[in-house]
């Protein structure tokens, strides 16, 4: 087996795995194919007797070497054996699905076939030939650096895992939370077409937002006096003239991050409390929290490993990128795309 080939397959491979990516990892340094899981992917119960020196793959007119000048081109195979074969495989994935397998098997002969042609040209001795090499062994051990780091990122003990969730245990809350969206302007017919100056439609609008604003504060109090917080929310909208159905009121169990942003800050509420109406551009808001718990560990167990293999992860990669920069001639690259859209002559 060729390196030139292997090469191919390689930058070829990675269209194959392009949805099994992880999106944290940059493009340049993902594997030519990264495993989606590890879950062992089984062969058919046939392989099993396959032994490792059998053949499975045999490429019929392609010589390994340059035949004797008396023997027939047709006579000439290509034999690869399964151990030749999991070798490449195991390079490429670990676990490799049997489907990839069979496309692989597929598709190699025919890059050997274009490889030994290549060569029989003196393509291998070319100068553009030694830069793609040069380029490709920077791009492949990049990836197999990622690849290494990986598997010590995935060394995550029991102690880290406790340790990082009773040190975060805030993100591990719980809670049973009910709310009531009141819309930010009232519903109100338009003005007269007349009567539609900037200034009056101005007016208008803002005299809707200050109608919702007073009923939020209104519901606010009812809430805290302990009234229903579905009747509360089908006010709401009956207030903005609304005439889509209301939302429901029960929020069911939550975690902080499933909250908008900036609302997270009823997580403090006690057991029974009302919050103070938040406001934002979507609406205006008043939360119930009716009960708080603590995730059990084992229950988020899985979540910590993987937040503990990302974050060593990127502190592994940053450790070795950190310390360098790059400048660029931008006389010879020119200005970033970025500037010559905003800062360049504009099109009449």
């Amino acid at each position: 087996m060729r390196y030139l080939p292997l090469l191919c397959l390689l930058f070829g491979s990675l269209a194959w795995a392009q949805e099994q990516s992880p999106s944290d990892v940059p493009p340049q340094y993902r594997p030519p194919i990264t495993r989606e899981d590890d879950e062992p992917h089984k062969l058919p119960a046939s392989a099993s007797k396959v032994g490792p020196d059998a053949a499975v793959v045999t490429i019929k007119g392609l010589c390994p070497q340059t035949p004797p000048a008396a023997a027939a081109k047709d006579a000439c195979q290509t034999v690869i054996t399964r151990a030749q074969f999991e070798k490449l495989t195991d390079a490429l994935l670990t676990n490799m699905k049997p489907s990839l397998k069979l496309q692989l098997a597929n598709s190699y002969p025919g890059l050997l076939a274009m490889a030994q042609a290549a060569e029989a040209r003196g393509l291998d001795q070319s100068q553009r030939f030694e830069e793609r090499l040069a380029f490709a062994r920077v791009q492949i051990l990049s990836q197999e650096l990622i690849r290494q780091i990986d598997q010590e990122s995935a060394n995550v003990s029991d102690k880290d895992i406790a340790d990082y969730y009773h040190s975060h245990a805030a993100a591990y809350e719980q809670a049973t939370l009910e709310r009531i969206l009141i819309p930010n302007r009232k519903q109100m017919d338009p003005l007269p077409k007349d009567q539609a100056t900037p200034e009056a439609v101005k007016s208008q609008r803002k005299a809707a937002e200050d109608a919702m604003t007073q009923v939020a504060e209104q519901l606010r109090a009812k809430a805290s006096a302990g009234e229903d917080f579905g009747k509360l929310q089908e006010e709401a909208f009956n207030a903005a003239g609304e005439t889509e159905p209301p939302p429901d009121s029960k929020m069911g169990q939550l975690r902080p991050y499933e909250l908008p942003t900036g609302h997270a800050s009823v997580f403090a509420l006690k057991a029974g409390e009302v919050s103070q109406v938040i406001s934002d551009s979507t609406g205006h808001y008043i939360y119930k929290l009716d009960a708080k718990q603590l995730e059990p560990l084992d229950e988020v167990k899985h979540e910590i490993l993987k937040t503990l293999q990302n974050q060593r992860r990127e502190e592994s990669i940053q450790a070795v990128q950190k310390p360098i920069t790059t400048e660029v001639n931008q006389a010879y690259f020119g200005a970033p795309e970025k500037e010559r859209v905003s800062g360049g002559p504009k099109s009449k």
